[in-house]
């Protein structure tokens, strides 16, 4: 008997680990185009706006595809979807590699963006697989391993650029494609058999032209003072709207729309979306200071590697909270643990605004954006999941997902629209003050996600993932 409860606990282990690498493999993936945007327009001879889409497509992709990859993954053929994923994820990552034009590079890029979408489907192996407690500290693993992956990918890409040039730059990509696909066939379990999940075709079309109008928008700032702008925002709400009416009257549904309107589930949702914007607001900014370039009275002027390596105690403390998530909810609830992640970002802003002329006081503010990050995405499928039947978890997750990516994109927008309108007509850079006021600006989102969470009614207890 002690023999059999081992082995499935070492099976248990080594499932949870094999999810654990595949998530962490797809963050640095999905962070390889980051550091390379200014390698890209000087050796692809594009604008440093079209090399931006090295790091849009992606995104673009991962959020539109989530939903589909979701419903394709969310019973019997769980395993043959995540599998395919990577397959096509690898595909991106040789594109990226070989020495082709700059659209075989976007399209490579665009299939990396999937490994952002197995997120979810990886988080729902882990509920159906593992027991509860196992399950619990897995999901969070996964949830913060974008975190991580940021602080990982970030300085070797960077040296492998200075180094080995871009192409080797993306090769790390790829080779961690081709390793996260060897581990996920060695590793998935096969599931039960059962009917092949049917696609509401025309609702993924709508969510995809919706979606993407909406981050389209976000992501560029150069098109908020053009009439396009308003077209398409418009134009993408009007298709939601749509999309919404018909999946609501869908007798197989793309996203189930009733159980996302469920109260614990709709705040979880709505928090990390204004969440996200307040996060990566910060998260742009700090990046972008530490490498304010010579000639500013700020600034510390780190190169690409020493930049990248200014992120490591972003992943480690990000690391950190992942792991003190589970411990922490059991003993302050997972309200009152999402609380302490935003006010923890909220020091983090504080924190710059006063003191941004000290890099060790910088990399502290970074230290505790990652913790409240990695926090932040680890308590966040516990509020989500509540009540969610087992076969709809890739599907809520997957939404969730979006979310997440639509607060991000809107973040990073608006820290590069803020430090726009601080830079003097004259001036190549904005100015300190810009700085400050930027970082001041993540304080509302962050209290705004805050009272989303913890003015639920009380006798609603998060149920465990």
């Amino acid at each position: 008997m002690n023999t059999s409860n081992d082995n499935a606990t070492r099976h248990d282990e080594r499932l949870g680990a094999a999810l654990v690498c595949t998530a962490l493999a797809g963050a640095v993936i999905g962070s390889v185009g980051a550091p390379l945007i200014t390698a890209v327009a000087t050796g692809m001879n594009v604008s440093l706006s079209s090399a931006q889409w090295t790091l849009t497509v992606p995104l673009f992709t991962g959020a539109i595809a989530g939903p589909v990859l979701g419903r394709l993954g969310g019973g019997p053929y769980r395993r043959i979807t995540i599998l395919v994923a990577l397959a096509l994820v690898t595909i991106g990552g040789l594109l990226t590699v070989l020495p082709l034009p700059f659209t075989a590079l976007l399209i490579g890029r665009g299939l990396q963006g999937l490994a952002v979408a197995v997120g979810a489907l990886l988080m729902s192996v882990a509920r159906t697989h593992l027991p509860e407690q196992r399950s619990i500290s897995t999901i969070a693993a996964l949830s913060v391993a974008t975190t991580v992956g940021i602080g990982v990918g970030y300085p070797v890409i960077s040296l492998l650029d200075q180094l080995a040039g871009l192409r080797a730059a993306y090769g790390l990509g790829l080779l961690l494609s081709a390793i996260a696909l060897l581990v996920a066939w060695r590793t998935l379990p096969i599931e039960a058999p059962g009917a092949l999940p049917r696609i509401d075709i025309t609702g993924a079309i709508l969510l995809a032209l919706g979606t993407g109008g909406l981050l389209l928008v976000i992501a560029q700032p150069s098109l908020w003072e053009s009439w396009s702008a308003s077209g398409v925002l418009a134009g993408s709400l009007v298709v939601l709207a749509i999309w919404a009416f018909l999946e609501l009257r869908a007798s197989t549904p793309l996203v189930n729309l009733r159980l996302l309107g469920r109260e614990p589930i709709l705040r979880a949702n709505l928090a990390i979306l204004v969440a996200g914007a307040g996060l990566y607001l910060l998260f742009s900014l700090f990046t972008r200071y530490v490498q304010t370039p010579a000639g500013a009275d700020y600034g510390f002027t780190l190169p690409g590697v020493a930049a990248g390596a200014a992120l490591i105690p972003f992943s480690l403390l990000g690391f950190v909270a992942g792991k003190a998530m589970p411990r922490l909810i059991m003993r302050i609830t997972e309200k009152w643990t999402y609380a302490l992640a935003a006010v923890t970002a909220m020091v983090s802003a504080l924190l710059f605004a006063a003191c941004n002329q000290s890099l060790l006081v910088v990399l502290a503010a970074i230290a505790l954006l990652g913790f409240a990050v990695g926090a932040t995405f680890a308590v966040v499928p516990r509020l989500v999941l509540v009540g969610v039947p087992g076969e709809e978890t890739a599907s809520v997750l997957s939404i969730n997902q979006i979310a997440r990516s639509i607060g991000m994109s809107a973040g990073s927008a608006l820290a590069g629209f803020l430090l726009a309108t601080s830079t003097p007509n004259d001036a190549m850079l904005p100015t300190r003050h810009g700085y400050v006021t930027a970082a001041l600006w993540a304080l509302p989102p962050l209290a705004i996600s805050t009272l989303i969470i913890v003015t639920r009614r009380s006798g609603r207890h998060a149920a465990q993932a």
